[in-house]
């Protein structure tokens, strides 16, 4: 059983981006398959309808520890040029809960006959709340702890940019580009917890190689960078057996090692499954571990009888 001095004193520090600036968005370990929902230029870069579940339940058997669904879809119109999309987020973290709604738009650009770029717009919003009220806290009537976050309503927009050929990806962008500020009911000054939205910046790539025709290695990595924070990179290399069976291993600096799984049920449907422990963080001692499903469908287009070769990305 975990003291409960230890699970208050989590509490209040999982809460701490409250009111510091550090990293707020949430992580993923298929950030490889949730791609849309970090970078509004993947809108559209599969020739499909794809839509993507994700859900994620980090830190098992530790309270208060964060749990994040997501569910996105998007797809190319018009001559394949523009790509559209909607990404949908839930993100629970102790008493904080996050949920947020954007539609992506992309504009593709054919460079050559093996390579396109994409330019890409999100704009939604993000509608944040804290039950501080049911916080049991080390030091009693804490008057910063007194008022709840209610539905503080807050728009924003991000920006990416996206380059893809068949066997290679590299993209850039920040989800998120206003810097919104919320608090809880109006106190005193020194009696209001204030907190503000901090900015965030991507770098995805990813590459596939064939080592036979029935083995091929996909390496990917993510790269996260904001204020007050260190530099975070997400590192996975994963092998795929006949075209079908995905196997691999996952490291995120400073913070968690795991392993990955997936398989192709059909051509258009993918299965994954991921498990990270976080050895970096002193949380590490009270869990079991983080869990990840994922959940990716293509929708076929009526001219297209199939897809023409797997999409890895």
């Amino acid at each position: 059983m975990i003291p409960f001095k230890k699970i208050s004193l989590a509490l209040v520090l999982i809460l701490g981006y409250l009111s510091l600036e550090a990293q707020q968005m949430s992580m993923y370990t298929h950030y490889m398959y949730n791609t849309l929902v970090v970078n509004p230029a993947y809108a559209g870069s599969r020739d499909a309808l794809t839509v993507t579940a994700l859900h994620r339940k980090q830190w098992v058997d530790f309270q208060g520890a964060p749990l994040t669904q997501t569910v996105s879809l998007h797809a190319p119109v018009i001559s394949k040029h523009i790509g559209l999309g909607l990404s949908v987020m839930n993100d629970r973290i102790g008493p904080a809960k996050n949920t947020s709604a954007f539609v992506d738009f992309a504009f593709i650009m054919r460079l050559t006959e093996k390579s396109k770029l994409a330019l890409g717009l999100s704009g939604g919003v993000n509608v944040f709340s804290a039950d501080l009220n049911s916080l049991k806290l080390n030091e009693q009537n804490d008057p910063v702890f007194a008022n709840n976050i209610d539905k503080n309503i807050l728009p924003n927009f991000g920006f990416g940019a996206y380059y893809s050929r068949e066997r290679f990806y590299a993209g850039v962008s920040v989800p998120n580009l206003l810097e919104n500020s919320y608090s809880g009911d109006d106190q005193t000054a020194g009696n209001t917890l204030v907190g503000k939205e901090i900015r965030h910046y991507y770098l995805i790539a990813g590459a596939l190689f064939h080592l036979s025709p029935s083995l091929a290695i996909k390496p990917t990595t993510l790269l996260k960078a904001t204020a007050a924070a260190p530099v975070q990179g997400d590192f996975t290399l994963s092998f795929i057996m006949l075209q079908k069976f995905h196997l691999g291993g996952m490291y995120r600096t400073s913070d968690a090692v795991g392993l990955l799984a997936g398989l192709d049920i059909t051509d258009q449907f993918y299965f994954g499954y991921s498990y990270d422990w976080s050895y970096g963080v002193n949380s590490g001692e009270y869990n079991n571990g983080s869990h990840e499903l994922v959940l990716r469908y293509d929708f076929i287009f009526n001219d297209k009888k199939q897809i023409r070769s797997p999409r890895y990305f």
